[in-house]
């Protein structure tokens, strides 16, 4: 791969990695409300689900997803639900307990999982190994070189928001009324994010759409 094209690349990368989407709002969310230290199995997750996904388009199952639009359509329909149900899960915690006790609970396997019912990521990796893989006399050698790259991007990019999300958490508790703790800030915090994993909902629905109209993922 010459430079140009891993310049390309990183670009690429760079622009849908560290762009909202369903993992960062997730990775903040669960900061803000765990700290960072629980929501890292997430952090951690991202990656790995989506290498497993970006492993298998390499392989040849991106093809088949293309191929068959029932297939397509129950990965935007099941990701787009799952994004509903967890926007409506967080839209009324006020209190960093009532989150802890019921609400936003992600564990590392449903956050593996996200990545298969998450059309940007399917996207993303349906592009590169297009783009970068599919086709080349070297594609061995190029996954070789794309993957750990990528894997990198997934979880740096969840880190800073995660981070991001952790130096709030405290502010976010307030305001403090009578000494005690409101959590007016989290509530208000909890249901911005919850709108931005609806508005992602629609953006994935709404590209599905338009992806079906032009005849697949692309």
């Amino acid at each position: 791969m010459n430079a140009a094209e891993f310049s390309a690349l990183l670009v690429l990368a760079t622009a849908t990695s560290f762009t909202p989407g369903p993992n960062t709002t997730l990775s903040t969310a669960l900061a803000a409300n765990f700290g960072l230290r629980r929501a890292m199995r997430f952090v951690c997750a991202v990656p790995v689900g989506w290498g497993l996904l970006f492993a298998l388009c390499a392989g040849g199952v991106g093809a088949l997803v293309v191929a068959l639009p029932l297939l397509r359509w129950s990965i935007l329909l099941g990701g787009v639900g799952y994004l509903l149900w967890l926007a409506w899960r967080l839209s009324g915690s006020r209190s960093l307990s009532a989150v802890n006790a019921a609400r936003l609970n992600v564990t590392f396997t449903q956050g593996v999982m996200l990545q298969f019912l998450n059309i940007k990521a399917w996207m993303l990796a349906l592009s590169i190994v297009a783009g970068w893989v599919a086709g080349r006399p070297d594609a061995a050698e190029r996954f070789v070189q794309v993957f750990p790259v990528l894997l990198a991007y997934a979880f740096f990019s969840n880190l800073t928001y995660a981070t991001v999300g952790s130096l709030l958490r405290h502010w976010l508790a307030g305001p403090v009324v009578d000494g005690q703790p409101t959590g007016g800030r989290l509530l208000v915090f909890n249901r911005c994010m919850a709108l931005a994993l609806v508005l992602t909902a629609v953006w994935m629905l709404g590209t599905g759409l338009a992806t079906h109209t032009a005849g697949g993922l692309r």
